[in-house]
């Protein structure tokens, strides 16, 4: 058995691997972005997986997930799988959180990040970004 955190596992490709994992007997740590996404994993909750909580587009709160991961003990895989799609929080979700995360836990034997399409007409803009994905006002 293995013990594997999953980021954004409240919907979608998180969730549905999170339910793949549970069924096979692994220990499974979900992520919510606040206690009230929390809720829509309270099913796996029951089948035995464990929770973090915090929002990734605050550089506070991922540390705070981090300090929650890491009282859980080590994981043999950590699945950066959070994102947005589009919005100021894209810079802080899709990149520095994952970076955050895998710096402030104990090593994973696996790190598996997830990716979306953008890579294939995506026109990154990152001058005058800093990491909270704000435009930085003119001096």
């Amino acid at each position: 058995m293995s013990r594997i955190l999953i980021t954004g596992s409240a919907d979608g490709l998180g969730r549905a691997t999170a339910q793949a994992l549970i069924a096979e007997n692994h220990q499974v740590v979900v992520h919510a972005r606040s206690q009230r996404r929390l809720e829509a994993v309270q099913d796996l909750l029951e089948r035995g997986a464990l929770a973090v909580v915090g929002d990734l587009s605050n550089l506070e709160q991922t540390r705070s997930v981090a300090d929650q991961a890491n009282r859980i003990g080590r994981f043999d895989a950590v699945i950066h799988n959070a994102a947005v799609y589009s919005g100021r929080d894209i810079l802080p979700v899709n990149v520095v959180a994952p970076y955050a995360l895998t710096a402030l836990i104990p090593r994973a034997s696996r790190l598996v990040y997830l990716s979306s399409g953008m890579h294939t007409g995506g026109k990154p803009k990152l001058d005058e970004l800093d990491w909270t994905g704000q435009r930085a006002s003119a001096a």
